[in-house]
């Protein structure tokens, strides 16, 4: 049975950071991913990375946050620099076989 367990969300000022981890077991991960829900709006794709390496970004977080993964640990991480706080919300790690697994989530919440 295929578990994601994120960690590391929290409060932060504006142009803070915060790291976000997702611990993944009982599957195996060929993508792994972060998406964000904030109040009122649809989750949205975030940051992906591939178990060869290979990355992807939204616009918005470019430059700013970092995606990257463990392949031994099966766990994947979410380095987010200069934030904003249109960043705020529930972060969400996806996985999975077929990339259909989600997390609980962890809130993130940047003040201004």
């Amino acid at each position: 049975q295929v578990r994601l367990v994120e960690s590391g969300g929290g409060l932060v000022q504006a142009g803070g950071s915060l790291r976000l981890s997702c611990a993944a077991s009982g599957g195996i991960f060929p993508v792994m991913g972060w998406y964000r829900q904030a109040p009122g709006k649809q989750r949205e794709f975030v940051a992906t990375v591939f178990s060869g390496g290979t990355t992807n970004y939204r616009d918005s977080v470019k430059g700013r946050f970092t995606i990257s993964r463990d392949n031994a640990k099966t766990t994947v991480y979410l380095q987010m620099n200069s934030l904003k706080p249109e960043d705020t919300g529930v972060y969400y790690c996806r996985g999975g076989p077929l990339y259909t697994d989600w997390g609980q989530g962890t809130q993130v919440t940047v003040s201004s």
